[in-house]
């Protein structure tokens, strides 16, 4: 697959953990000439290379796109915690139908890549609920047959979250301390900022079909 100088670039979930940092990452790359981040909420004025388009993710189509320039890729990094969203079905309505609404607008209105962050562990046939939502969305966005479609799996995302859980605030001061100690794991903690480098990375530089990117290979994509 080839690349231009041109592109213009959907990103779906930029006010959580690594989507802001992917956000970042595109608004700063020379190659994308246009950003178009997709809000539940009006948030801040469109300035420079940003522009934001406040949507119903339960309910988005592509003909609600319309306004905006049409992608040549999207990144997206909707997800939530079942803790958060308050049960499975309010968790599965972000993680899955969200991602997937939004990946079909972008398949509709031509985007030929298609950047996903999932979870370390995704299964469609796992029996844990979490895994298996993950592992199902990774199917879904398959079926939509993109020229270019990278999943990346990152393990324990290491970063500022706007939500502060105690057990989780323990393992992420743990997870750096010990850090230098764990650089040989492949599956070692990953820093929200690397991942969203990454998938800007992969977005900018596709490969045809699909690739799956563990947390491992993120850490030498995104650093």
């Amino acid at each position: 697959m080839t690349n231009n100088n041109d592109q213009v670039l959907w990103i779906a979930g930029a006010s959580g953990l690594v989507g802001r940092e992917a956000l970042r990452a595109a608004i700063l790359h020379a190659n994308v000439s246009e950003v178009v981040s997709f809000v539940r909420r009006k948030g801040d004025a469109s300035e420079g290379k940003l522009r934001e388009l406040t949507v119903d993710f339960s309910t988005l189509t592509a003909a609600q796109t319309a306004e905006v320039a049409a992608p040549t890729v999207a990144l997206c990094a909707l997800g939530t915690t079942i803790a958060k969203a308050g049960s499975n079905a309010a968790f599965r309505a972000v993680d899955f139908d969200a991602v997937l609404h939004f990946a079909r607008a972008a398949k509709e209105r031509g985007a030929r890549t298609f950047v996903v962050v999932t979870a370390l562990g995704a299964d469609a046939n796992s029996l844990v609920f979490y895994n298996r939502v993950k592992g199902e969305i990774e199917e879904a966005l398959k079926s939509l047959a993109f020229e270019s479609l990278a999943i990346a799996q990152p393990s324990l995302l290491l970063g500022d979250r706007d939500e502060r859980r105690v057990g989780e605030r323990i393992a992420i001061v743990v997870s750096r301390a010990v850090g230098p100690l764990l650089r040989w794991l492949p599956s070692r903690p990953i820093e929200a900022a690397t991942v969203g480098r990454a998938m800007v990375q992969l977005a900018m530089q596709p490969a045809p079909g699909v690739r799956v990117i563990r947390s491992g290979e993120l850490h030498a994509i995104g650093s």
